[in-house]
C-alpha cells in the first residue's frame, strides 16, 4: 500500500510541476478542427521574431494529442516587448489527413506589450477558414 500511495504522489508531483514549467513559460498555442470539433494533434508551429524588416528564428514546437504547445517561447530565455509571428503549418496537417486545404500556413503576427505574463493564441481551424484570437 505505501508503495501505491508513493508512486501515485510521484506521478501527481510530476504532473504538477509540468503544469508549473508551462506556466512559467509565456507563449502557447492550441489547435482545433473546426469541422469535427476536435484538437489538432502533430501541427508544426514555428516563432519568430521581428528585427528590423528581418525574422529572426526562435522556436518549433508539434502540438501535443489535446492540439497544445504548452510552451512555445524559447526555454530560458525572456519575451521581450516586440512583434511576434507564430505560423502554423496547416498544409502539412491537412497533407497528413489526406484533406485539401485553401491556407498551406496561417500566420499570427502579434505584438507583446509586456501587460501580461502569458500569451495563448487559439486557432480554430478548418479547410477553408480559420479563426484565431487572444486567448489566456
Amino acid at each position: 500500500m505505501n508503495t501505491l500511495k508513493t508512486l501515485f504522489a510521484g506521478a501527481l508531483l510530476s504532473g504538477l510541476s509540468s503544469l508549473a514549467l508551462a506556466a512559467g513559460n509565456p507563449l502557447s498555442v492550441h489547435v482545433l478542427n473546426l469541422e469535427n470539433g476536435l484538437p489538432s494533434p502533430d501541427v508544426t508551429v514555428t516563432l519568430e521574431k521581428r528585427d528590423g524588416q528581418q525574422w529572426t528564428a526562435l522556436n518549433s514546437a508539434v502540438t501535443n494529442q489535446q492540439g497544445r504547445i504548452t510552451a512555445l517561447f524559447p526555454e530560458g530565455q525572456a519575451l521581450e516587448k516586440g512583434t511576434y509571428r507564430v505560423t502554423f503549418k496547416t498544409g502539412e496537417w491537412f497533407a497528413k489527413h489526406q484533406a485539401a486545404t485553401f491556407f498551406p500556413e496561417v500566420p499570427v503576427i502579434f505584438t507583446a506589450d509586456g501587460s501580461v505574463p502569458h500569451y495563448h493564441i487559439p486557432l480554430l481551424l478548418s479547410p477553408y477558414g480559420y479563426s484565431t484570437y487572444r486567448g489566456n
